[in-house]
């Protein structure tokens, strides 16, 4: 499916199973969402989840996609992503291939995460949308692991022409010499700060039953604004395009 590189998003917020079991995550993926806009998405991703439990986070996130403009792209789970009313979902290794995935929902985009260049061209050939390409720099989770460096991206880049995410490692120092290197946009982990502010008295078991929070403070920050900011040091960008509540906080980490 092809998809208008003008209403795709640049910085991708990407959680895991850890993430999305701690206490208080709806509330920071909200928040995160809210500071994102239509600049970003958020990919919920998590195998520890019961497929019950996953749908009924998806329902939930995916109501915010029209109230903050963010993207709520759900990996793996094409069924889940179709039924919630997902923007995308995003297919691993592991998951269905993407013709198998194309013939749930023709109507929904679909990305790939691609750990070489003949990984990109298959993926494009096959209908992606666009590819995550990765692990750029080296990261906690993969390392000792040879990371592919600006070099993989520059191939990537000129190998397809969907739009490529920047993956593993990348902070908002990194941002411009991607975007130099081919990349259309970034993804982060770590850098979205999922363990900021997050609430500990909660139960984990309340976690799905949350009621869906109004962040209304006009004067919040997430450290994932950072990324935004990056990305359009060199655009010539107006304030006034940024999406609400968009800063440049310290402390985001890759």
């Amino acid at each position: 499916m092809t998809i208008e590189l003008e209403n795709f998003p640049v910085v991708h917020a990407v959680t895991d199973s850890t993430i999305v079991m701690q206490d208080g995550f709806l509330e920071r993926a909200t928040g995160v969402m809210r500071a994102l806009g239509n600049r970003g998405a958020l990919h919920l991703r998590s195998s520890r989840l019961s497929g019950r439990q996953f749908h009924e986070l998806a329902t939930l996130l995916a109501k915010f996609q029209d109230v903050t403009g963010c993207w709520l792209i759900v990996n793996d789970r094409m069924d889940i992503a179709a039924a919630v009313g997902a923007r995308g979902v995003q297919l691993a290794s592991h998951s269905l291939s993407i013709a198998d995935a194309l013939a749930v929902s023709r109507k929904l985009p679909v990305g790939a995460s691609i750990h070489s260049v003949d990984e990109a061209i298959e993926a494009e050939a096959e209908g992606a949308s666009w590819c995550v390409a990765g692990a750029v720099f080296e990261t906690p989770s993969h390392a000792g692991q040879a990371p592919a460096r600006l070099e993989f991206i520059e191939r990537v880049a000129s190998a397809v022409k969907i739009p490529v995410i920047a993956i593993g490692g990348v902070t908002p120092e990194t941002v411009q010499s991607l975007k130099s290197a081919g990349a259309y946009g970034v993804a982060t982990i770590r850098g979205a700060g999922w363990d900021r502010g997050l609430d500990s008295s909660e139960s984990a078991d309340d976690l799905l039953e949350t009621r869906l929070p109004v962040l209304d403070d006009p004067g919040f920050a997430e450290p994932v604004t950072r990324y935004i900011s990056a990305y359009d040091s060199d655009s010539g960008n107006s304030q006034d395009n940024h999406p609400d509540g968009e800063r440049s906080p310290e402390g985001a980490g890759a």
